[in-house]
């Protein structure tokens, strides 16, 4: 079916239907200071406003900066866009530089993790409430761990083309493509283990990381603080990080656009008891949580993959969906590649194009309770252990080797390599493939392979590696020439930003409780006090 299916797209102007797929990439860094502790200061003016600023702003905390690349056909242009994001951001940093890894740098004390500050606007002061109540909810320590988060569409001239080949015409345009993306969406669940076993880079982090947290995992120790697991790929996506337990039994249905919403919008309606203990406002009457349900919004709900679609102004997110379907998905299972100095490479990115097109050009069932449980246990296993030799994991078919299964998804990728190079001057998608069939067939070579090994040779620990490589980093960045810009165009980013913050804040504003009260009801999210 796959293949037939890829002959007839080979008979379309592959240029504009499969080669024109839009990008754009979100990567996460700590500041650090030069002795590689997490950064106290705000975040810089210079870098302008972290509330409006289109492409660099913060995430959890003030020391947790989010680049953002324009949405871009090519993958040079998105690289080079982070490339010239990051030069300018270290000259407005005062000496600061950006911890490369991960898994957060040395914290003495969570207390120490200042939390993100977008203004005094009722926009800003929601962003940093609802960042309060992360930390009164899971504590702050996970809340700066970092990640790339990447972002796929496929063209618009792919989609009718594609509903062409299907027989689907008499679809609703924006119903087909919301239907093919939540297919796109169940079959990445089913290789999601791929992304970490491959491209997971925190396969060890800080003791201080642990710090009061109750955890039975048998590391071993490396250097002055370091814990590791000898075959773990990335601690990130592990029950200790960005996968987060307490929604472990949440259950989002991603069989229809329809289903999927709702399950979202039940989440950020149910109240918790367990949330509803902590108190919505303190004895001062300042906001500690949002709301006490089971998710504060939408955003609370931590997922290898997203459906998304661009919101309008006042709009949530599911609000957005509902209005137009989904316009392309997020892929949020990618660490830090600390081999990198922008976080992520062209090699990478490029695999990631194939896995999301074989995730839609394939064939989608429905995605059940089993389905589901499947894929966290085959996620969990490859976490944890995924470079341990003989290493099974479970198909719907039954028990595999995770090297057969892997020796398998590429061969499925070849032909969507081949066209995707077509033409082209390089042969940029098959060297990916044969660089990742390398790796399922030598774990070594993987990320987490490389970095466990460098540890291990050197005897230096997380800590001591990770700052020599933010500094090696920081003396490329700013030596290199812009790639697409300049300080000019940077530094009046900045100055817009900083104009439109002001703006916003010099607007007459209903009060706080009034304003969330009116966002949650055009949610149909109940809220109270």
């Amino acid at each position: 079916m796959l293949s037939q299916r890829l002959e007839q797209l080979a008979q379309s102007d592959v240029t504009q239907t499969l080669q024109a797929i839009r990008r754009g990439i979100e990567k996460e860094s700590l500041r650090i200071d030069q002795e590689g502790r997490l950064s106290q200061q705000s975040h810089p003016k210079g870098l302008g406003s972290a509330l409006t600023h289109p492409a660099i702003t913060t995430d959890y905390s003030e020391a947790l900066i989010e680049f953002i690349t324009p949405v871009s056909d090519s993958i040079d242009a998105s690289l080079a866009s982070l490339a010239d994001a990051h030069k300018f951001a270290f000259g407005q940093m005062n000496g600061e530089q950006f911890w490369p890894m991960s898994m957060p740098c040395y914290v003495e004390d969570e207390g120490q993790i200042p939390i993100a500050q977008y203004g005094s606007s009722n926009i800003a002061q929601m962003k940093t409430i609802y960042r309060k109540g992360l930390h009164s909810r899971y504590g702050s320590m996970m809340q700066v761990i970092a990640g790339v988060h990447y972002n796929f569409s496929m063209p618009d001239a792919f989609w009718p083309v594609w509903q062409d080949i299907l027989g689907q015409q008499q679809m609703d345009a924006a119903e087909f493509r919301s239907e093919h993306y939540m297919g796109l969406l169940r079959n990445y669940y089913r290789y999601a283990w791929v992304i970490p076993f491959l491209f997971g880079a925190s396969p060890a982090l800080c003791g201080s990381f642990l710090q009061g947290r109750e955890h039975n995992l048998p590391f071993e120790k490396l250097g002055k603080g370091t814990l590791y697991l000898p075959y773990a790929t990335s601690l990130r996506m592990s029950d200790l990080g960005y996968t987060n337990s307490s929604q472990s039994q949440l259950y989002v249905c991603h069989n229809t656009l329809t289903d999927y919403v709702s399950c979202l919008q039940s989440a950020i309606s149910t109240p918790s008891d367990d949330f509803a203990k902590l108190g919505i406002k303190d004895a001062d009457g300042q906001y500690r949580q949002l709301n006490a349900n089971v998710l504060q919004i939408e955003n609370e709900l931590y997922s290898p993959i997203r459906p998304k679609r661009v919101a309008q102004s006042g709009e949530t997110p599911t609000q957005a969906l509902r209005r137009a379907g989904v316009e392309y998905v997020e892929v949020r299972s990618l660490d830090v590649n600390p081999f990198s100095p922008v976080g992520v490479d062209k090699l990478t990115v490029a695999f990631i194009d194939l896995l999301l097109c074989l995730c839609l050009l394939e064939e989608s069932g429905p995605r059940d309770p089993d389905d589901q449980q499947r894929a966290r246990e085959n996620m969990i296993k490859v976490v944890l252990e995924g470079r341990k030799p003989g290493l099974m994991l479970e198909r719907r078919n039954g028990p595999v080797s995770l090297r057969q299964w892997g020796e398998d998804i590429v061969e499925q990728l070849r032909p969507i390599a081949k066209l995707l190079d077509q033409g082209q001057r390089h042969n940029t998608y098959q060297q990916a493939l044969a660089a990742q069939l390398r790796r399922f067939q030598q774990p070594e070579l993987t990320t987490s392979g490389r970095l466990i090994e460098q540890l291990i040779k050197s005897n230096m620990d997380n800590g001591q590696f990770g700052l020599h490589l933010a500094s090696q980093y920081k003396k490329l960045l700013t030596s290199v020439p812009y790639q697409q810009s300049d300080d000019g165009y940077w530094q009046n980013l900045a100055a817009q930003s900083l104009q439109q913050q002001r703006e916003m804040e010099q607007q007459v504003q209903p009060s706080l409780d009034d304003f969330l009260a009116d966002y949650f009801a055009r949610n149909g999210q109940p809220f109270s006090l």
